[in-house]
C-alpha cells in the first residue's frame, strides 16, 4: 500500500499528525483511518464477489477496468491474437517509418515545382483604413 513512499515521507505524514491531532489523539485517527481503508477494501472484494456471482464468471478486481473487461470476457482469444498481431504490425511499420523518414523517397525523382504566377492586368485593391471612416 505504501510502496511508493520513502522514510522522509512517512516521517513527515508523523510530524504532520502528530501537529493536527496532538500526540493524544494520534493513535486514535491512526487506527480510525486503518479501519475506513479495512471497510473500503472489504466493500470493493464483496462488490466484486457479488458480481461474480451475478454474472457467472469469476471477476477480479483488476477486471473491473472497462477495458480489460472486454479483451477478458467479450473478445475470443482468435480476436485478442489478431488485434495484437495487427497492432504489432503497425508498431513495427512506425518505428521502420520513425527511424528514417526518408528512405521511399528517391533524390532523383525530386522536381521542385515553381508556382507560376500570371501577370495581372488589374490594379490592386487598396488598404481598408479603419480609422477613415
Amino acid at each position: 500500500m505504501f510502496e511508493n513512499l520513502g522514510w522522509m515521507e512517512i516521517v513527515v505524514l508523523v510530524l504532520v499528525g502528530l501537529f493536527i491531532f496532538g500526540p493524544e489523539k494520534l493513535p486514535k485517527a491512526i487506527s480510525d483511518g486503518l479501519k475506513f481503508v479495512r471497510n473500503v477494501r472489504a466493500m470493493a472484494t464483496n462488490a466484486t464477489s457479488d458480481l461474480s456471482r451475478e454474472i457467472g464468471t469469476d471477476i477480479k478486481l483488476e477486471d473491473l477496468n472497462p477495458k480489460a473487461f472486454i479483451r477478458k470476457h467479450v473478445l475470443s482469444d482468435e480476436d485478442q491474437s489478431l488485434f495484437r498481431s495487427h497492432a504489432e504490425d503497425l508498431k513495427r511499420e512506425l518505428n521502420d517509418a520513425l527511424k528514417d523518414p526518408r528512405k521511399d523517397v528517391r533524390m532523383d525523382e525530386y522536381v521542385p515545382v515553381v508556382a507560376e504566377t500570371p501577370a495581372s492586368t488589374e490594379p490592386r485593391a487598396r488598404k481598408f483604413d479603419a480609422d477613415a471612416t
